[in-house]
C-alpha cells in the first residue's frame, strides 16, 4: 500500500530533511558600510527621528510606513517625505519589524543617507561663527549606542558645539544612535578621529582645555572653572577613561558621590557635566 494512503500525506520535513526557508519580499535593510549612491546609507526610526531629519533638510531615499489606517502624525510625515522628493512605500508592519534595530519604529522606517562627520576645524568654527568659547564633548569607546545618542541629546540641548569620537571601539552614527538622540543628531557635529589622542592635541593648540572625568580626581566638578573654552572627556561605561587619554587631559574632575554606587552611566556623568558648564557660563 501506498504509504501515503497509510500514513497520510507526507510533510515537508518528515523526510529527514530539512524544509526550504520561506523567502519573503521585503526591503532588504542596508548592512553598515555599504554603499549607495556615492555613500553610506542608515536607516531611521521613529516619528522624531525621521521628523527632525526632514526639518534639518536631510535628504531621504526611501520611506516605508506603516499599512492600513494611518494616524494624522504619520500621514503628515508622509507627506513632508514626497515634497521633500523622497520615495514613500507603505509595508505592513512585519516590513517594518524585520527593518527595526531599535524595535520602536513607531509605523515609519526610512533610509536615507549617513549623516556626514565633520572636522575639529568645523566644530571650532561652529563655536566662533555662535561667538561663545568652545564646548565641546569627547567620548573615549563609548560603546553603546544608547549611551551615545543620549549624550549626543544632552549635548545638543545644552549648547555643546560639536563631539568628538574615535572609529575604532566605539558606537557610530547608527540608527539606533539617531533614535535614542530623539533627532538630535541632525544637529550636533560629530567628528570621528583615528587617533583620540592627536585629535586631543589638536584641540590644545587651538586653546582649549581638555577636562577628564575621573573617580580619584583631586577636584569635584563644583570647585573647577568651566566657563573657559573646554572639551569634557567621558570614559567608555566599563574601564573609564584610557590611560593614553588621562595623560593627554589638562585637568581631571570627578563627581561627588554620596550613595553606596561608586560609578554613573557614562550618559548621566556627562549630562551633569555639561550642565554645570552651562550654570557657569550663564553667571549663576
Amino acid at each position: 500500500m501506498d504509504d501515503r494512503r497509510r500514513f497520510g500525506p507526507v510533510r515537508p520535513g518528515q523526510d529527514g530533511k530539512r524544509p526550504p526557508k520561506r523567502q519573503f519580499d521585503r526591503p532588504r535593510r542596508p548592512e553598515p558600510g555599504e554603499e549607495y549612491g556615492g555613500c553610506e546609507e542608515s536607516v531611521l526610526e521613529g516619528r522624531n527621528a525621521v521628523n527632525e531629519a526632514l526639518r534639518a533638510g536631510r535628504t531621504l531615499n526611501k520611506v516605508f510606513i506603516a499599512a492600513g489606517d494611518t494616524d494624522a502624525g504619520l500621514r503628515r510625515l508622509a507627506a513632508m517625505a514626497r515634497d521633500a522628493g523622497a520615495v514613500v512605500v507603505e509595508a505592513d508592519r512585519r516590513k517594518l519589524d524585520s527593518m527595526s534595530a531599535t524595535g520602536a519604529h513607531q509605523g515609519i522606517v526610512a533610509w536615507a543617507a549617513v549623516k556626514e562627520y565633520c572636522t575639529i576645524e568645523d566644530i571650532l568654527n561652529n563655536a566662533k561663527e555662535k561667538g561663545e568659547a568652545p564646548l565641546i564633548l569627547i567620548c573615549d569607546e563609548v560603546s553603546d549606542g544608547h549611551n551615545l545618542g543620549a549624550m549626543i541629546r544632552t549635548g545638543e540641548c545644552a549648547g555643546a558645539h560639536g563631539m568628538i569620537i574615535p572609529k575604532r571601539r566605539s558606537a557610530s552614527l547608527t540608527a539606533v544612535v539617531s533614535k535614542t538622540s530623539a533627532g538630535a543628531v541632525e544637529y550636533m557635529p560629530v567628528a570621528r578621529v583615528p587617533n583620540l589622542a592627536a585629535a586631543i592635541r589638536e584641540l590644545q593648540d587651538a586653546g582649549v582645555w581638555i577636562y577628564g572625568t575621573a573617580a580619584g580626581a583631586e577636584k569635584s566638578l563644583y570647585e573647577t572653572d568651566l566657563t573657559g573654552p573646554m572639551a569634557l572627556v567621558i570614559g567608555s561605561e566599563g574601564e573609564g577613561m584610557r590611560r593614553l587619554v588621562t595623560d593627554c587631559c589638562d585637568f581631571t574632575l570627578s563627581i561627588p558621590m554620596k550613595g553606596h554606587i561608586s560609578s554613573l552611566n557614562a550618559s548621566a556623568s556627562a549630562a551633569i557635566v555639561l550642565y554645570e558648564a552651562v550654570r557657569q557660563r550663564m553667571g549663576r
